[in-house]
């Protein structure tokens, strides 16, 4: 008799655990999210501007940007100003009055203010804006990109950390421009940790506008009128190969320290290597390019009218040096396009 009542609770049990799995299963089904997700962003376009395609860190957000967004079941694309300003705002403003309009204008800002105009119509048309590593006076939905007030004290602090043993702590700046958010806010960030330290003086602080033949051509100026010149901070390292050439050709290769930042593209990491560069402050494209698709899809899926957000998003960095360096912290348009990061 108890032989039954123990099989007969054992079989209750059972059935029990059957019908239990066969609900979650059935609420498993009934799982709203793919299908509100789908609904959300099939068929959404999303619209690249950079300041220009032809280098690393519009290379890696375009790879990054195509794959994610045509996975998702969206439309992308992109347009090159080239560098030149009134060509951004071209585009910009002919994709405002196209048909059918982009859902997402994801835009690198050559300054502070040129494209306000055109991309406070893009709010009112509904378009949502998100500004990529470069800070506007515009409130974009949302900022994903470097904090630069802090990058430039990350620089400042490797320029520092450079300098220990040097006997005259001089260093030199080369700034890109003086519109440009990037610019400023690096320049007040270096200014902030280099007050703390009295003994450093900044020597020389010329501009480059971001072209490495002008970077060259300062950077030699500048060796020439400080020939003790512990470090130098260029503010890209875009335009670092022409300050890294003109500290060569100095023969102050073992003497001048030369921080800059960059994208961390393939050719930071061997420039780390061979001791062009003592530091770098890298940007993490792919992180920075994953967050960029993730605001983006949270825009696409808020419901929440254009220019109503206010959001920022910003890459955790650090100043790299050869001592950092590892397999796989650099990347490639060609790892990226293929999928591997």
């Amino acid at each position: 008799m108890r032989l039954k009542q123990t099989l007969a609770a054992i079989g209750l049990a059972a059935l029990g655990t059957v019908t239990l799995h066969a609900a979650q299963a059935q609420e498993a089904q009934d799982d709203p999210g793919p299908a509100a997700y789908a609904a959300a962003l099939k068929g959404k376009r999303v619209v690249l501007v950079p300041m220009a395609m032809g280098f690393d860190l519009a290379q890696g957000w375009n790879a990054f940007l195509k794959r994610e967004v045509e996975a998702w079941g969206g439309v992308y694309d992109s347009r090159d100003p080239n560098w030149v300003t009134d060509a951004g705002t071209q585009a910009l403003t002919d994709l405002v009055n196209s048909e059918p309009k982009p859902n997402v204008l994801v835009v690198h800002s050559p300054d502070l203010q040129s494209y306000s105009k055109v991309l406070k119509k893009a709010h009112k048309e509904g378009i949502y804006v998100v500004l990529i590593d470069n800070p506007m006076n515009f409130p974009a939905d949302a900022y994903v990109g470097s904090d630069w007030d802090r990058l430039g004290q990350l620089e400042a602090e490797a320029a520092v950390k450079g300098c220990a043993n040097s006997p005259k702590k001089e260093i030199g700046l080369v700034q890109g421009d003086a519109a440009n958010a990037t610019s400023i806010l690096q320049y007040n960030g270096i200014k902030k940790v280099l007050a703390k330290y009295p003994d450093f003086k900044i020597v020389a602080e010329p501009f480059s506008n971001w072209d490495q033949t002008q970077s060259r051509t300062v950077t030699a100026t500048m060796l020439q009128q400080h020939p003790d010149i512990c470090a130098i901070i260029d503010f890209w390292d875009g335009d670092a190969v022409g300050a890294a050439a003109a500290i060569k050709e100095a023969g102050k290769k073992d003497q001048v320290k030369l921080v800059t930042t960059g994208g961390g593209a393939a050719s930071a990491c061997k420039a780390l290597e061979d001791g062009t560069y003592y530091a770098i402050v890298m940007t993490d494209v792919v992180g920075e390019s994953r967050d960029l698709n993730a605001i983006i899809k949270y825009l696409l899926q808020s419901g929440q009218p254009a220019g109503t957000s206010k959001t920022y998003i910003y890459t955790l960095e650090k100043a790299t040096t050869k001592e950092d360096l590892r397999p796989g912290l650099c990347w490639s348009v060609e790892d990226l396009q293929a999928g591997k990061f």
